[in-house]
């Protein structure tokens, strides 16, 4: 496996508990560790298991990570629309929020980052059912940045739901149309 020399990544992935925010970060630090030499994974949610705030951040590097707690990255990635003025400040100036279309407030707080509105929610509906979400979300932020390689996350992927093969067909199948979607949104 090629090493980036020198890349360190930050994201944080944040929204309400429950739409697989959490889930979405460990495949990605799952991932990482294939590509890269340091992996960081930190999970933050409160008291309530679905329906509070949570957030997780993934960092990775092939130089040592000095913390995994940081309160910005160069990408954030907003699993609910509504939640947009609350993770905004925890994006880097320059950086970019990736946020669920669905929710989303008239306008930005700040402009010193590029917003990408993603219609995960409309597609994940669209697919069967709204769970998936997080995949479609997962799927755009790889497609956007080529952060990581697709398919260490489909590897991924297999690897958790790979006895039940229903929902892995449905989860690949999320996370192939986020990829497709990050593709188109980056032009």
């Amino acid at each position: 496996m090629e090493q980036k020399l020198n890349s360190k990544i930050d994201v944080i992935m944040a929204g309400l508990g429950g739409q697989g925010v959490l889930m979405a970060g460990q495949l990605l630090s799952w991932a990482a560790l294939k590509e890269y030499r340091h992996v960081s994974w930190l999970p933050s949610y409160a008291v309530e298991k679905r329906g509070g705030l949570c957030e997780c951040t993934v960092i990775f590097s092939n130089e040592e990570i000095a913390s995994p707690l940081i309160d910005q990255a160069q990408t954030v990635v907003v699993f609910d629309g509504s939640q947009l003025t609350t993770f905004e400040p925890r994006v880097l100036p320059g950086g970019m929020i990736l946020a669920e279309k669905t929710g989303l407030p008239d306008d930005q707080k700040s402009k010193d980052y590029k917003l990408v509105e993603v219609p995960g929610l409309e597609t994940a509906v669209s697919m069967g059912g709204s769970q998936v979400n997080n995949l479609i979300l997962l799927g755009t932020y790889v497609g956007i940045t080529k952060a990581i390689s697709p398919d260490l996350i489909q590897a991924e992927l297999e690897n958790k739901f790979g006895k039940k093969e229903a929902i892995l067909e449905q989860n690949q199948k999320a996370f192939a149309k986020g990829i497709e979607l990050g593709q188109a949104l980056k032009k």
